[in-house]
């Protein structure tokens, strides 16, 4: 650890550290002017191989570019533009890819969500469009108004506790999903679920905002007219999709794009403002239908399907399992919004109950409202904007557009706040751990936005099939991701993590797992356990009708997120009770009793990370639970 009145010599500057009283760092050739905040968080993380608390020679240290000595403009790009974290110049690539700052434990002073930020949060994700059309989903199937309500019920409390199940690590412990994966998959093999969230991440960011071309539609025909879409040519030649359609693509994605550059900890604000439109769009939406049906609206199936016997309770299961589904991304990244919490249960008794009673409501919004459109169309329309341009094709009066226009402006910023915290986040969050040297938050969020151009979201919802289809292939790769994290942390490691372990791939480390390629290779059998029952019925799901596969095997598929979560859960268990891991505060992961979860005081993380970082071995750092005695266990 750095002493009060330390020299540290990198390349020719010398630096008088005076930690301990907070002054001001001062330099020999005025290299650096840091305050002591400034200094841990972006010069000591790129000393971590070349520093002692001594006055160290200029031989021994590497050569760093000082601005004056670039060689070429290039030079000056490659370190002035795409270098995004300068603490890591001159650390070796394996080392960065270690610890940034987008990486580090969130200290105090960003922990600014409270229990109320999360119960806006959720108000503001429970109305979207994608929600409205699980709900419709249960319709399509077959079932009724109530029977379709309580799936909705029963699929969401589920949501509700994996979701906060999840939250735990991050509550505790201040870290995103990506460093939290490190316990359990890996330092290294956690880049596989990493991948795996970044590709689902971008796919549904672009499949979010295609979602959003109906209330941008329905917004410009409010004001150019209902012909917009005829007097604009179509030359896009899909089969899915029009020119017209695609621009609206286009203008939500360019009014998104502002959103993808505030930091996570102040994003809280977008989701206040969307909390506070969502109640009027919503009620406002659903008296607006009532009140052109009279009150009367069709209350049984709305159509010709009336499953009975197993096949209604497999339509009931299939309407539990869209909704669980439906929340397959923010299960797993759950601690990245956890990890902002001021207190440790800031997170949890919000969520177990915001995501049952929110959804429920909204969802049953959604069903009045597709109930009314019945009423009066005689179609089951699929999605409540379908209702809405209804609305405005049989009455185009000042009033009709008003309404139309305020509500689709509601429905897309309620898009918007869904793409970000469910997808661009996540992805920033996730590539900023693949490429921490070059990529933090916001560039990934960028990237995600960029490479949703290039994904056909058209396709994916041309009809409920498919955008069933399309969740069930996010929710068969993503559960078994989280049923091997919720088995390591709950049951395994009974909520004791070791931090600076998981930023260490020295041997020793209790996540490099014995190897010096970091791989757990219990996680990766469980995974492979929790998939594999599941990918025949997804490419009869996929491939129909040119595909078929058993009844068996579609009924099993059906029941994916249960499937997945429990199978790699289990198998996940099992291997560690039979070939053990290191780190767990247990000797019998299932006899033995306890629990280990603390609130982890993480102030000092970044020099305490730097003194052990300078160890070439891990393995005589051995700590118990007597360690963290001064700090408060919660559950």
């Amino acid at each position: 650890m750095f002493k009060k009145g330390s020299e540290v010599r990198s390349s020719s500057s010398v630096l008088t550290l005076d930690l301990e009283s907070g002054n001001n760092v001062t330099s020999i050739n005025g290299k650096f002017d840091l305050d002591k905040d400034k200094l841990e968080s972006q010069v000591i993380t790129n000393l971590v191989d070349n520093v002692s608390t001594t006055t160290l020679s200029d031989d021994e240290q590497p050569e760093k570019l000082l601005p004056s000595e670039y060689n070429s403009i290039w030079q000056k790009i490659y370190y002035e533009y795409l270098i995004v974290d300068k603490s890591t110049i001159g650390v070796p690539f394996v080392q960065s890819f270690m610890y940034n700052h987008d990486l580090k434990p969130v200290e105090e002073a960003r922990r600014t969500w409270s229990w109320y930020n999360y119960a806006y949060f959720w108000l503001a994700e429970c109305f979207n469009i994608n929600t409205w059309e699980v709900a419709a989903t249960g319709l399509q199937l077959g079932l009724n108004w109530w029977q379709c309500w309580i799936t909705i019920w029963i699929g969401y409390t589920f949501v509700a506790i994996f979701v906060s199940l999840s939250s735990r690590v991050g509550a505790a412990y201040h870290v995103s999903f990506p460093i939290s994966a490190r316990a359990s998959f890996g330092i290294f093999f956690s880049l596989w679920p990493i991948i795996n969230r970044v590709v689902m991440a971008v796919i549904w960011y672009s499949v979010q905002s295609w979602i959003c071309v109906e209330p941008i539609s329905l917004m410009l025909k409010s004001i150019f007219g209902n012909d917009l879409e005829e007097r604009i040519p179509n030359h896009f030649g899909q089969k899915n999709a029009t020119t017209y359609e695609y621009m609206c693509f286009f203008i939500f994605w360019v009014v998104s794009f502002p959103f993808l550059l505030v930091p996570p900890h102040k994003i809280k604000h977008l989701f206040t403002v969307k909390a506070i439109l969502v109640p009027f769009g919503a009620f406002g939406f659903m008296i607006w239908a009532l009140k052109k049906t009279n009150g009367n609206i069709e209350l049984g199936s709305l159509n010709d399907i009336s499953p009975k016997g197993s096949a209604f309770s497999w339509a009931f299961i299939r309407g539990i399992i869209s909704c669980i589904a439906n929340f397959s991304t923010l299960v797993v990244n759950a601690p990245d919004f956890s990890r902002f919490g001021d207190t440790p249960n800031a997170s949890l008794y919000s969520q177990l109950i915001a995501i049952p009673v929110l959804f429920s409501i909204t969802s049953l919004i959604g069903i009045i409202v597709t109930s009314a459109g019945y009423t009066l169309y005689g179609v089951n329309y699929w999605s409540p904007v379908d209702v809405l341009q209804r609305f405005l094709e049989t009455s185009y009066t000042s009033g009709t557009r008003a309404g139309v226009f305020l509500i689709s402006f509601v429905f897309a910023v309620a898009q918007l706040g869904t793409n970000i915290s469910a997808n661009s986040l996540s992805c920033g969050t996730d590539m900023s751990a693949l490429l921490p040297k070059f990529i933090n938050i916001r560039r990934g969020s960028v990237f995600c936005a960029f490479m949703a151009l290039c994904i056909c979201p058209w396709n994916l919802l041309a009809s409920s099939s498919k955008f069933t289809s399309a969740l069930g292939a996010y929710a068969i790769f993503l559960s078994s991701i989280a049923g091997v994290i919720a088995s390591d942390y709950f049951v395994v490691r009974r909520g004791y993590i070791k931090l600076t372990h998981l930023y260490s791939k020295q041997k020793g480390s209790y996540y490099m797992y014995g190897n010096r390629f970091g791989i757990n290779w219990r996680a990766l059998v469980a995974y492979f356990c929790g998939v594999a029952p599941n990918l025949p019925g997804f490419i009869g799901d996929v491939g129909a009708p040119k595909v078929t596969v058993s009844e068996n095997a579609m009924k099993l598929y059906y029941l994916s997120y249960w499937i997945g979560y429990m199978f790699s859960f289990i198998a996940y268990t099992l291997l560690c009770y039979f070939f053990p891991v290191e780190g767990s505060p247990v000797k019998n992961i299932l006899r033995d009793k306890g629990w280990f979860q603390r609130w982890q005081n993480v102030e000092d993380f970044e020099l305490t990370w730097l003194e052990n970082s300078k160890k070439n071995d891990l393995t005589d750092d051995q700590s118990t639970i007597h360690d963290h005695s001064d700090e408060k266990i919660f559950y």
